[in-house]
C-alpha cells in the first residue's frame, strides 16, 4: 500500500468512470493528491468545461464523505505536474490513453535521481451502448454522467401521447421569456441571440415564425423546424422561408399531441448533421410543438433552443444537464401506444 498517489485531469462532468479512477487508486494508495486541470489549460481544450472550482466542488460532492478525507486537490497548470520531482508520492493513476504520459514521468524520474512510481492503469466504464463513459461524451450531450441516455425507451417503442398532468407542467415558459412585438418578432429574436451570445451553437429553432425571424436578423438556424402553421391554424407566411438557406431537408410525420419515432429519428440525424457542420430543416406534417422534449436530450451541452410565445415574444432555453433531466422525466410519463 503506498501512502501517496498521484493522479492527474481535468475532471469535467464528474462521471462514473471519474469514480471508478479513483477507487482503483484508493486500492493501493492511503491518499490521493488529485490535480485538476487549470481554468486556462481547460478552456484551451473545450469552452464547455465548468471552472475548477465547479469541478471540483462537484467531485467532492459526488465522491461521498466517506472517501472525500482520502483525497487532497490541486491545480494542474501543465502535462505532469509535481510527478517527476514528488519525493513521497509511489504511484500513478492512468487509464489507457494516459498511460504513455505516466511512462514518461517515469523516464523525468529517472533522470532526476528518483525511483519509479507504480503504474495503476484503471479500467474504463462502459456507458449502456459498451462505449465508454467520457466527459467529452456527456458534453456532446449523448449520456448522463452514469452512462445512460437522455431519450428513455418508450420514445424509441413507438408513439407517445401527451397526458392532461405533462400538458399543465408546459404551459409555463421553459426558459427566459424574450419579449417583443407580436408583427415583429425579430426584435424579441434579436434580444434572445443577445442573452446566448456570439459564440451560441447550435442555435435550434422550433415554429415557422421563430425560423423566418432568425433569417430576417442573418441568423440562420443551425436546426430548424417547421409545420406551416402558428398557433395550430395555417400560415402563409410559411411561404417567406428560405428552405435554400439550409444544407439539408428532412420530412417526418408527428401528430398534434404526439411524439414519434419518425420526429426523433429526423431530430437525430439534425444532430448528426450539425456536428458534420451542416444546417437542417425538419418539416413536420403535423405539429412540431413538442419537438423542445426531444432536442434538448439529443443536443450538446450549450445549444440554444428557441421558440415562439404566442403574443409574448421567444423563449430561449440554453441546453444542460437540468434541461435534459426535466424532458427524460416528462417523456417518460407520456402515455405509451
Amino acid at each position: 500500500m503506498h501512502s501517496i498517489g498521484l493522479i492527474g485531469g481535468t475532471f469535467d462532468r464528474f462521471h462514473a468512470g471519474h469514480h471508478a479512477l479513483l477507487l482503483t487508486g484508493l486500492e493501493k494508495c492511503q491518499k490521493l493528491e488529485v490535480w485538476m486541470t487549470s481554468d486556462i489549460l481547460a478552456q484551451a481544450k473545450n469552452s464547455q468545461i465548468l471552472s475548477w472550482d465547479e469541478r471540483a466542488a462537484e467531485l467532492l460532492d459526488l465522491i461521498g464523505k466517506d472517501l472525500s478525507p482520502s483525497l487532497s486537490l490541486h491545480l494542474l497548470e501543465d502535462n505532469v505536474g509535481p510527478a517527476p520531482t514528488h519525493l513521497e508520492a509511489g504511484a500513478i493513476i492512468c487509464t489507457s490513453e494516459t498511460r504513455a504520459n505516466c511512462e514518461e514521468i517515469n523516464l523525468q524520474r529517472q533522470h532526476n535521481g528518483l525511483g519509479e512510481l507504480e503504474i495503476i492503469q484503471a479500467e474504463h466504464v462502459d456507458a449502456h451502448d459498451g462505449k465508454p463513459i467520457s466527459s467529452s461524451r456527456i458534453r456532446a450531450g449523448e449520456i448522463d454522467s452514469e452512462g445512460n441516455p437522455w431519450i428513455p425507451k418508450n420514445s424509441r417503442q413507438g408513439v407517445i401521447t401527451l397526458t392532461k398532468e405533462i400538458e399543465s407542467k408546459l404551459k409555463d415558459p421553459f426558459g427566459i421569456l424574450c419579449e417583443g412585438p407580436e408583427d415583429d418578432l425579430s426584435v424579441a429574436i434579436l434580444g434572445a441571440l443577445e442573452i446566448a451570445g456570439d459564440d451560441a451553437s447550435p442555435i435550434i429553432g422550433v415554429g415557422d415564425v421563430t425560423i423566418l425571424a432568425l433569417q430576417q436578423v442573418g441568423r440562420n438556424a443551425d436546426i430548424g423546424l417547421i409545420d406551416e402553421k402558428t398557433q395550430r391554424e395555417k400560415w402563409h407566411g410559411y411561404n417567406d422561408i428560405n428552405q435554400s438557406d439550409f444544407d439539408n431537408i428532412l420530412n417526418c410525420i408527428n401528430p398534434p399531441g404526439q411524439l414519434t419515432p419518425s420526429l426523433l429519428n429526423a431530430c437525430e440525424i439534425a444532430m448528426v448533421n450539425f456536428h458534420n457542420e451542416e444546417s437542417t430543416l425538419i418539416i413536420v406534417d403535423g405539429e412540431e410543438d413538442l419537438a423542445p422534449l426531444f432536442l434538448h436530450p439529443l443536443a450538446p451541452i450549450g445549444s440554444v433552443v428557441l421558440y415562439g410565445q404566442p403574443h409574448r415574444g421567444v423563449v430561449l432555453r440554453l441546453t444542460g444537464i437540468d434541461s435534459k433531466t426535466r424532458c427524460r422525466r416528462l417523456l417518460t410519463a407520456f402515455d405509451s401506444a
